[in-house]
């Protein structure tokens, strides 16, 4: 007995001594950005608390699709304490997942959904004293709910990226509920146009494993303690079959991944860049992590898009393809970082080859996809076409550039492929890092289509010339500057790759994120991760629906202003989100090296 509780004690202490010792850099920026959000989520859920039992419902199973979805989205989850450095050890698997279990309660995910679920208790107390004595070890239960169905999802997610079949169902799961989670708004205004939550979505969300806690406090507090007695028990056990589950997938996770017997056509290229080409192509086709992301990418823009159809809107349809150029870029950010120490093999092969055959690919890959989403779903709704292949242009074409300049000039080192067997979502070391790339792609790439859609916008199809020339321009001009760092900076890359650490800055650089005072760092965190609120749904989608007439206000605040102010709002949206971007901008390049 002493034996089994060392383990999880060891284990929390371990886990706490690490994280008390990283919190520094981007790493203790991202960990308070992510606080700060979701202290401002467990207010709202706190709010829900005081209203009805249907919405707290609601929100508790919006916690609980985040705490399985968020970590496969971001790259496997929190594995500060990884099973792997426990092998040697021979503990038993269900020791080793108790101990990893009692660990994962340790940071600030945790704390905050706890505080969350402090909404039983408040739940409770507008019930009664008894509802009070359940929503205590309902809200504990509940959250050993939500954490190990955390694991449990990751765990299942390595093991079917094992397989094309997994990759891509995972693939259109994923990206088709964090569409969903993206679009809420879409619900909520359906939601309020229905006079509140339909009867049968209440019940639906009381059966969810996340309204369990919820339905035993409900039942204490009208006196029916058997059916309150059931559902704690229910959760109880739900706790020891994920903890079984769990057990069994981490035996499994230690298994090698078995190579394709399948044969292959030899490749031939006739140039150099031909065989970066062939080369690429053959990797996006084999390897599952990129099937995953392009799979996701395409589910992500089409229920995106198509979320609106709840309301009987179908003008979001159109923009299914370039939001999947967009997303695709994100993905694919770290296109340097995710060939792990083979950088080396790039350097030994001078010329540049290997940027523009990048490119190409990319665009062999990624084009054909984003083509049939814009023809297709455009012609369902008749328009608009001059906007649409303008933006389509340029944002391939943008894309096609940023991506490798963005991935040598912020280059996060990542885990060589063949290592990557134990958890297949991890392909770097700092998620964090790869988080704040993709965002940042996700901003400049949009960026990159907005001259095509101003000159869309005013002149017609003459935008689509417009969003051609940009376009080409983004992928050779971007595409330069890629190779020129490339062949400049390749040495300092690879050892950036195989160390983790960035050479020194040269002078007149710019300040690295890390090198910023920590007060400095959370203010440019704060730029980069709400200067899109402004700028993008409050200005440019807000300036977009005024354009075409929408009567729709939803919750775009512009629109919801007098006729005489809309457009005095938008504008100053789009130069707040500007300008909030400026100043996450102006703090590093002032403390740039003397």
């Amino acid at each position: 007995m002493a034996v089994a509780l060392t383990v999880p004690r060891t284990m929390a202490a371990m886990k706490l001594a690490v994280l008390r010792n990283s919190m520094s850099g981007q790493k203790a920026g991202s960990i308070v950005m992510g606080g700060a959000l979701g202290l401002v989520l467990a207010g709202g859920t706190l709010y829900a608390a005081f209203q009805t039992g249907d919405l707290l419902a609601a929100a508790y199973a919006v916690w609980m699709l985040g705490w399985i979805f968020g970590p496969v989205f971001a790259g496997g989850g929190d594995e500060t304490l990884r099973p792997e450095y426990f092998t040697s050890l021979g503990l038993p698997p269900r020791r080793l997942a108790a101990g990893l279990l009692v660990s994962a309660f340790v940071g600030v995910a945790p704390v905050i959904s706890l505080l969350a679920l402090s909404g039983l208790v408040v739940f409770g107390v507008r019930q009664g004293p008894a509802a009070v004595l359940v929503a205590l070890p309902a809200m504990l239960l509940q959250l050993a709910v939500f954490v190990l169905l955390s694991r449990v999802a990751v765990a299942v997610m390595g093991l079917a990226l094992r397989s094309r079949a997994g990759a891509v169902g995972a693939g259109l799961v994923n990206g088709a509920i964090l569409a969903a989670l993206g679009q809420g708004w879409v619900f909520a205004v359906a939601l309020g146009q229905t006079g509140g939550i339909p009867a049968g979505a209440s019940a639906a969300v009381r059966y969810l494993p996340s309204g369990w806690g919820l339905a035993a406090v409900e039942a204490a507090g009208t006196g029916a303690w058997g059916r309150a007695g059931l559902t704690l028990g229910a959760l109880a056990v739900l706790v020891a079959l994920l903890l079984a589950a769990w057990a069994a997938l981490l035996a499994r996770r230690a298994g090698s991944v078995k190579a394709s017997a399948r044969g292959r056509r030899p490749m031939t290229a006739a140039t150099a860049t031909g065989a970066v080409v062939a080369k690429e192509l053959r990797t996006w086709s084999r390897d599952l992590v990129r099937t995953h992301q392009l799979t996701f990418a395409v589910a992500y823009g089409v229920f995106f898009a198509a979320a609106p159809l709840v309301l009987g809107w179908t003008a979001m349809l159109p923009w299914a393809g370039p939001i999947f150029i967009i997303m695709a870029a994100a993905m694919s950010a770290n296109l340097y970082g995710v060939d792990g120490t083979a950088l080396w093999l790039t350097l030994l092969s001078p010329g540049a080859a290997d940027v523009r055959g990048r490119q190409l690919a990319w665009l062999l890959v990624v084009g054909p996809v984003a083509a049939a989403l814009a023809l297709g779903l455009t012609s369902v709704t008749g328009g608009p076409w001059p906007m649409v292949l303008a933006l389509t242009a340029a944002l391939l074409g943008g894309a096609a550039g940023i991506v490798p300049l963005i991935s040598v000039y912020a280059l996060v080192p990542g885990i060589d492929p063949h290592r990557r067997g134990n958890n297949p979502l991890r392909s770097s070391e700092d998620d964090g890092a790869m988080t704040g790339l993709a965002y940042a792609v996700l901003v400049l790439v949009a960026l990159t289509g907005a001259p095509a859609a101003v000159a869309a916008a005013l002149y017609g199809w003459a935008g689509v010339a417009v969003g051609v020339v940009t376009g080409g321009l983004c992928l050779w001009g971007f595409g330069l500057l890629a190779q020129r760092r490339l062949h400049a900076q390749g040495p300092e890359l690879l050892h950036t790759m195989r160390t983790g650490k960035r050479p020194p800055a040269k002078p007149g650089s710019w300040a690295k994120f890390d090198d910023l005072p920590k007060r400095e760092q959370i203010i440019t965190a704060l730029c980069w991760s709400v200067g899109a609120i402004p700028l993008f749904p409050q200005g440019i989608v807000a300036g977009f629906l005024k354009a075409n007439g929408t009567e729709d206000r939803s919750w775009f605040l512009a629109l919801h202003m007098p006729e005489g102010l809309q457009w005095p709002v938008i504008v100053f949206m789009v130069l707040l989100g500007l300008g909030v971007y400026g100043l996450g901008l102006w703090i590093p390049y002032r403390r740039r090296t003397p």
